[in-house]
């Protein structure tokens, strides 16, 4: 074995291109990790407690390989070449000359625990040993070690040679140089790593799990179906998939067991609490795309057969419109309605933001209040971009007048956007998504859980989010997102909806550096 002194020299570097990788089990992660440490130049051992699983997976992965050769993805030659390197292992005393051992196992502390003690017994104590867990504590599993300073998580997303997130995670016990080398080889490998400490979900996990509990909230509030709450969060919020239509993609048995683990991990956290709605379609088999039906039906080739979102009818827009307030951040909406043509009267005012109509009613950014506390009142949505949105959402209170909702629908209409009208839920849809998302990276930065850049990173990289929550931060003003939350905790004090206390610290600061200015 190697001593201990030759792992803290050495470790700081990327494992070399000529060290052994090996990868313990053989399915679909596991035999992407490998298939990216084979691309990258490694000599590859895949290993399966199945037996003959692993010389089944090394078959379908040079499948895999034969198949970028054939997209000119890859040179025959280095198909080649890498065929060579790849050696499915019987047992896992053919690992010993590893100088990483990957792990992509089923999700047990247990089992993690006691592949781990035994790989200890085969590696030189220089190997650096990985899992590659979602949900587990890196922490708990290397507290079985002998070693668990040279113990990381190495949490690839799947398809692992598409996907370019590697959440690097630094367990209790986990060496600064262990972590770095873990680092630097994602890197060499062609991955966007981010460092995180270890934490309920790491980055990932946990700070977007508002994205599908606010949608499951304002469907279980009647507010919104799913396909119209789906084509908001797209069209409007600008992310890549909706909440309903991804977690039909993910398998509702898995996203649940997530959300779950994050709730029980954090003792059962009000911000994490699951959804009923998803613990239904889980006890009833319906589990997305993969069983035929989740949120929406699917046909045996997989394909969606999901409804069409909630649209308003065409609707005349206002002769004009009255600013109230400066409608920061939503500034860009004034340009839009003058060159829509619409006649825009400004006024000052200093109790708010808020657009009047005609009709006398007023027209409101989504804030985190209701409709039904005011006299006639449409609020609307957050938008990415309002130029580019192609939808946005209304909302309305029993007493909002028809004739104020028409023409808010009118006016809308008029700067070229489809209007879907929900029911009177604080924050609406995109707004209350956005704001925990915002605080949730703020907390976690405050804590020590990752770097702003890397939440970013993370949340870009590894869930497809248009933009940070620190970058939706500043490019909302740091008092947005809190002020959405402190109105709704008002109107919801189960504490869902608290801000956090790094929050708060985030949003006084910019208020005292706005007085002092």
């Amino acid at each position: 074995m190697t001593d201990t002194g030759a792992t803290s020299r050495a470790a700081g570097t990327a494992v070399e291109r000529d060290r052994t990788v090996a990868v313990v089990g053989a399915g679909t992660m596991g035999q992407g990790i490998a298939q990216v440490a084979l691309v990258a130049g490694h000599p590859v051992r895949l290993y399966d407690a199945a037996p003959g699983r692993a010389a089944q997976a090394a078959e379908s992965l040079l499948g895999r390989l034969d198949r970028l050769v054939a997209k000119g993805r890859l040179a025959q030659e280095d198909r080649d070449a890498a065929a060579a390197r790849l050696h499915p292992a019987a047992g896992l005393d053919e690992l010993a000359d590893a100088a990483l051992v990957v792990e992509a196992i089923v999700e047990r502390l247990d089992v993690k625990q006691e592949l781990f003690t035994a790989l200890e017994k085969v590696v030189d104590d220089d190997c650096l040993l990985a899992t590659n867990t979602s949900s587990l504590s890196i922490t708990a599993i290397g507290g079985a070690l002998r070693l668990p300073g040279r113990f990381v998580g190495m949490h690839f997303f799947n398809p692992a040679p598409l996907l370019p997130l590697v959440e690097v995670v630094s367990g209790f016990a986990t060496d600064i140089a262990s972590a770095t080398r873990a680092y630097e080889t994602a890197r060499a490998w062609g991955k966007t790593p981010v460092a995180c400490a270890d934490t309920p979900g790491f980055i990932v996990n946990r700070i977007a799990r508002p994205f599908y509990a606010e949608a499951f909230a304002v469907y279980e509030e009647q507010a919104a179906d799913p396909a119209t709450i789906d084509a908001v969060l797209r069209e409007c919020g600008g992310f890549r998939m909706g909440a309903f239509e991804l977690t039909d993609l993910i398998g509702h048995d898995v996203n649940e067991a997530v959300t779950r683990s994050v709730w029980e991990a954090f003792f059962q956290d009000p911000r994490f609490r699951p959804s009923l709605a998803q613990r239904r379609l889980v006890e009833a088999g319906m589990l997305g795309r993969k069983s035929g039906r989740g949120w929406y039906a699917y046909d045996e080739q997989g394909a969606v057969q999901r409804p069409e979102p909630h649209t308003a009818e065409p609707a005349e827009p206002p002769a004009y419109v009255v600013v109230e307030g400066d409608l920061a951040p939503f500034g860009e909406l004034l340009d839009m309605i003058r060159e829509a043509g619409i006649a825009l009267r400004e006024e000052d005012e200093d109790d708010g933001t808020r657009l009047e109509l005609p009709s006398g009613g007023q027209l409101a950014p989504a804030d985190g209040q209701t409709s039904v506390e005011f006299r006639d009142v449409v609020y609307f949505d957050l938008a990415l971009d309002y130029r580019k949105a192609t939808r946005i959402a209304l909302a309305a209170g029993p007493d909002t007048s028809p004739e104020t909702l028409d023409q808010a629908i009118g006016l809308f209409q008029a700067l070229g956007k489809k209007v879907s009208v929900i029911g009177d839920v604080p924050g609406m849809i995109v707004a209350r998504t956005v704001a925990r998302l915002i605080d949730l990276a703020y907390e976690a930065v405050a804590k020590g859980v990752a770097t702003e850049e890397d939440i970013d990173t993370a949340m870009r990289l590894g869930v497809n989010y248009p933009l940070g929550p620190v970058e939706w931060s500043r490019k909302l003003g740091r008092g947005w997102a809190y002020g959405v939350l402190q109105e709704m905790h008002e109107r919801d004090p189960s504490g869902r909806y608290a801000p956090s206390l790094a929050h708060y610290r985030h949003s006084y600061a910019d208020k005292q550096w706005e007085n002092e200015r």
